[in-house]
């Protein structure tokens, strides 16, 4: 008896030694086990939300996972910039992985953007690095922006995005001024009707 009571303590010590060294491979790899631990640690993030709004996190962050592996590291951002036309150094790239208190899953993307939305950024930052994402050398290629209105997010019809850019400068060869236009879109209601009465 004892040589059996032996052997059940030898094979439950070795099923408890995998047990406990599977989360980490699982976690690295953005299995569902780091995803149930972000979501145990913000659990409250997705109340913050409406479903709609979360709905359309969850597109933004499946465009932004290129490698499709459901965590947004540095090189996942450096493609998503890309895909933008915009180039972002290491050190911004750093920065923004750096904000995050672990691997970015989607409860931690929404957990940032629930840090940011209740305090962390002022609306107009918001706007301001919204269409600096679209800047090249001061201006803005209209078509560009035009397919972006019309393609993600709250998705504009084509006569929204004419009767916005009915407001807009637009040069001849289809560009926005981006200092013009972030001025326009952030300023006040006192500073518009100054504008408007001079």
């Amino acid at each position: 008896m004892a040589d059996k009571e032996k052997k059940i303590k030898k094979k439950k010590a070795k099923e408890d030694a995998p047990a406990e060294e599977a989360p980490a491979p699982a976690a690295s790899s953005g299995g569902s086990r780091g995803s149930r631990k972000a979501k145990r640690t913000g659990s409250n993030v997705f109340s913050m939300f409406s479903q709609k709004q979360v709905a359309e996190f969850k597109e933004a962050f499946q465009l932004m996972d290129h490698d499709k592996d459901g965590i947004i590291g540095k090189n996942d951002l450096r493609a998503t910039f890309d895909s933008l036309g915009r180039l972002a150094s290491e050190k911004e790239l750093d920065e923004m992985v750096g904000e995050a208190s672990g691997p970015i899953n989607f409860t931690q993307l929404l957990t940032l953007f629930a840090g940011r939305m209740s305090g962390g950024s002022d609306d107009d930052d918001v706007v301001i690095n919204a269409f600096k994402t679209f800047d090249n050398d001061g201006k803005i290629d209209s078509e560009r922006l035009r397919h972006a209105l019309m393609t993600w997010g709250d998705k504009f019809s084509a006569d929204e995005v004419d009767e916005a850019y009915d407001q807009m400068d637009i040069d001849d060869k289809g560009f926005i001024d981006t200092t013009k236009l972030i001025t326009m879109l952030t300023a006040s209601a006192e500073e518009e009707e100054g504008g408007e009465a001079a």
